[in-house]
């Protein structure tokens, strides 16, 4: 059963926050708090220490801002899953933070059984997109070739990728299409290949950019 506990990190510089999400987290029965961070560069320290699953990243900190902690993760290719949790609801600072690598995005007023399912859910390798951050990405459409390079997949692929902007992981997908994980696997990396991506939550946002969720 130990091996099943979600690992976190708290990364955020209000420490009556980082006390207020773990007092609530600890009781979780898969779900561990293993750490701490108050800024970005700490962050990045603290998780490639202590390898956590999931890292709860507040966006707006001194120094370094979560969103450039984000990316500084992704280039270490540290492979914890990263959920923004902020109270700033500016456009402009959602789409950057998911465009950086985050898999989801919630509010610091999230109700707390929400907040830990999202926990479970990134963990899970969904891809967390509320419904009014669709609604920003749709609208900033930044790559207009983009649509061009869609019509390189196949039906297949098409299919593969508005199951992951539904937030499905590869075993989801796999049942739903009747594959084996390992197709679907192939599916992903070449559907990130022919768009240029980087990762799935990259191409959960291009297919709801481009209209493929269902």
């Amino acid at each position: 059963m130990a091996d099943r506990v979600i690992r976190v990190l708290l990364v955020d510089d209000h420490q009556v926050v980082r006390r207020g999400l773990r007092t609530f987290l600890e009781i979780q029965d898969d779900i561990e708090v293993v750490g701490e961070a108050a800024d970005g560069a700490e962050g990045i320290a603290r998780a490639e220490e202590l390898r956590p699953d999931v890292v709860l990243m507040d966006v707006k900190m001194p120094g370094m801002d979560g969103i450039e902690a984000l990316r500084k993760l992704r280039e270490l290719a540290n492979p914890a899953k990263v959920l923004i949790v902020t109270s700033f609801t500016e456009q402009r600072t959602v789409v950057p933070a998911l465009r950086a690598g985050a898999s989801g995005y919630v509010y610091k007023d999230v109700d707390p059984d929400a907040l830990a399912g999202a926990i479970r859910s990134v963990h899970a390798g969904h891809v967390l997109l509320q419904p009014e951050v669709a609604g920003a990405l749709l609208s900033q459409d930044d790559n207009p070739g983009g649509t061009g390079r869609g019509t390189t997949l196949t039906e297949r692929e098409r299919e593969v990728l508005g199951l992951i902007a539904d937030g499905r992981s590869n075993r989801e997908i796999a049942r739903a299409l009747v594959l084996s994980e390992k197709t679907v696997k192939t599916h992903v990396s070449n559907i990130l290949m022919k768009l240029d991506l980087a990762d799935r939550t990259q191409a959960a946002l291009w297919a709801v950019r481009h209209g493929l969720t269902s």
